[in-house]
């Protein structure tokens, strides 16, 4: 061995430990569950605390951009925020006016959601079953993940699936309201012209033909975009998901949207096509 080997080693020997192994979970031999099933879990854990459900007045039903309300810090990329509390300031408390159970699962597209809905008796998940979940709105934003791998025609095919998730709802919770919410738009410009402002026009449009105020359409698309009408990336984390200041945004005009449907009375009946 060089004597010029030496001097390295006694650098080496001066530095202090970064840690045991033991103080890391890279080292910890730990089951791999994703993060939707830790999800999934919690989600029927909830659905099945018959004695919480009924303080339930809003469910919001939809993908990641639905669950990411209830994170704080991501747990993915340092330093950036969810809309974990602004959900704690405004939804979170039972017994209030918009006390809320959220039921998204990131990374789901609409046939997932469709599979939770779908009552145990018919095969799916039955996560509306119990009758003591009454929400009196339902908060709904889905078909953005159907972008990717798409189905042709893509347009058809997302408003095909956000269509058939409104109509479950409403199958399965005809006296709740449906919060209709557009699609927000992405940093591609190419995909917003061409996929997402025409779904969410039909979306608007689906929403209007239902009879009896019971569904409300919530276009969110012009709250996220600038006047030259591209993508406010101040209000994303990456481009797809809001950050703090974004749900902040949604959580204002959602707010508003719930107040002007309070106002206007319904037809009575159950709201279901």
């Amino acid at each position: 061995m060089s004597k010029s080997f030496w001097p390295g080693l006694a650098f080496l020997a001066l530095l202090p430990l970064a840690g045991n192994a033991a103080d890391f979970a890279s080292a910890t031999p730990a089951p791999r569950v994703e993060y939707w099933e830790k999800r999934l879990q919690q989600i029927n854990a909830q659905v099945a605390d018959r004695a919480a459900l009924p303080q339930v007045k809003l469910l919001f039903v939809g993908d990641s951009i639905t669950d990411f309300w209830l994170l704080h810090d991501n747990p993915w990329v340092q330093g950036q925020k969810f809309g974990g509390a602004i959900w704690e300031a405004t939804f979170a408390t039972p017994g209030s006016a918009n006390y809320a159970l959220n039921v998204g699962i990131s990374g789901d597209r609409t046939e997932h959601v469709l599979y939770r809905l779908q009552p145990k008796a018919e095969g799916g998940l039955g996560q509306l079953d119990a009758a003591e979940l009454a929400p009196e709105f339902i908060v709904l934003m889905i078909g953005i993940n159907n972008t990717w791998a798409p189905e042709q025609p893509v347009n058809e095919s997302v408003f095909a699936g956000a269509s058939a998730v409104l109509a479950s709802l409403q199958a399965r919770k005809p006296k709740a309201r449906i919060i209709l919410q557009s699609l927000l738009p992405l940093p591609d410009a190419d995909k917003n012209r061409d996929i997402v402002r025409p779904v969410n026009t039909r979306l608007r449009a689906l929403a209007e033909s239902q009879p009896g105020n019971c569904v409300v359409f919530l276009d969110l698309y012009p709250a996220f975009v600038d006047a030259s009408g591209a993508q406010v990336g101040s209000f994303f984390n990456d481009g797809i998901h809001p950050n703090e200041a974004g749900y902040r945004v949604w959580r204002e005009r959602l707010l508003a949207a719930l107040d002007a449907a309070r106002a206007i009375e319904r037809t009575p009946g159950p709201c279901s096509t």
